[in-house]
């Protein structure tokens, strides 16, 4: 259950930020003019991580750990509460609490950029309980298990921030969701440590992996390299293409057969057999069944007892590493990713 979050023992800012406040402590100098206010965004396009195999080094990064669930962003504005997914879709309904959450903080106005999570019994993100409590793919169900893990503040009280510096936008930001709250909208920690020990403790824990962020870069949308992402275990994005039956699998799904894009063409990166509950198993079954094709969309080899499909269907996949002929090794199923999370998927090299 929601909780309102503790009274704050000091201002929200410091007596040299007064003008950031939403509500001034005194009365403003007639004779002092106005601080001129910033429009408040519409919607912003998200800063996004690049992937790297080893975290960088150096005083000028800052580490969090990697968060496995909606990218969201939470507009608290005078009409009151949007919460927008990464591709700009009004899911305010779908996460009640983390509204509720919203509405408590102390400002007038500000957006939040985060993940929406749902932590397992071991404090972990799991991509599948968040799809779970969603209703599945395509589901309408609101989640009353998600949280909102907040890392970025790019509106405050009139003001865009974007053009301040990550440790400006931390330390207001910290401020409005202090460290160790347990609440439904929580703030995902710095970690000062070397970005290699914090890699393994990190892996050694069960977790997906850490963000390193620059700390004297503003906040530019796209992937830009200001974040970086370093992950335990290969975890993208894949279409899938069609799948090879099975009279024992679940749902009767022997393996998926998946394709990455190579510039404007998708290509065949091989197939997925494990990672399918009973539950995620039918709801692949039931979102193929309407897209099957009579002929590949790709060339994928020559496949018994294959069914294809219309490549629209994006699954999230957990592997190891690549073989020599480009195709995926140890491959797990993560689960499906809603078309409104506007999911990336994985870009082939030339």
């Amino acid at each position: 259950m929601t909780k309102p979050p503790r009274k704050h023992s000091k201002p929200l800012l410091g007596e040299a930020d007064a003008l950031l406040r939403s509500r001034p402590r005194r009365r403003r100098d007639p004779d002092q003019p106005n601080l001129p206010l910033d429009p408040m965004p519409d919607r912003i396009e998200p800063c996004l991580a690049l992937l790297k195999a080893r975290p960088p080094k150096g005083d000028d990064w800052v580490y969090e750990i990697k968060w496995d669930g909606y990218r969201l962003a939470v507009h608290i504005e005078p009409t009151g509460i949007r919460i927008l997914t990464r591709g700009g879709h009004d899911w305010t309904d779908r996460f009640p609490a983390i509204k509720q959450a919203a509405l408590w903080l102390p400002v007038g106005t500000a957006i939040l950029d985060g993940e929406a999570v749902v932590l397992d019994e071991k404090g972990r993100s799991d991509f599948g309980l968040l799809q779970q409590s969603l209703g599945g793919r395509g589901g309408k169900k609101s989640s009353s298990d998600a949280i909102f893990m907040a890392f970025d503040l790019l509106y405050f009280d009139g003001h865009d921030l974007r053009k301040s510096e990550l440790d400006v936008r931390r330390h207001l930001l910290e401020d409005l969701v202090p460290a160790g709250e347990q609440g439904d909208i929580r703030l995902s920690e710095e970690i000062e440590a070397d970005g290699d020990q914090l890699l393994a403790s990190a892996c050694e824990h069960g977790l997906e992996g850490i963000i390193a962020k620059r700390r004297d870069a503003p906040y530019r949308s796209g992937r830009l390299g200001d974040w970086l992402k370093v992950k335990c275990v290969q975890s993208d994005s894949f279409v899938i293409v069609g799948y090879e039956r099975s009279t024992v699998a679940r749902a009767g799904i022997g393996r998926l057969l998946l394709a990455a894009r190579k510039g404007d063409e998708l290509v065949y990166v091989g197939g997925v057999g494990t990672g399918f509950n009973e539950r995620s198993a039918a709801e692949l079954w039931e979102e193929m069944d309407k897209l099957i094709i009579g002929k590949p969309a790709v060339d994928t080899g020559r496949k018994r007892n294959a069914v294809f499909v219309r490549p629209e269907l994006v699954a999230e996949i957990e592997y190891r590493a690549w073989t020599h002929d480009g195709k995926l090794r140890h491959a797990s199923y993560k689960g499906l990713r809603a078309r409104v999370d506007d999911a990336a998927v994985y870009e082939l090299e030339d």
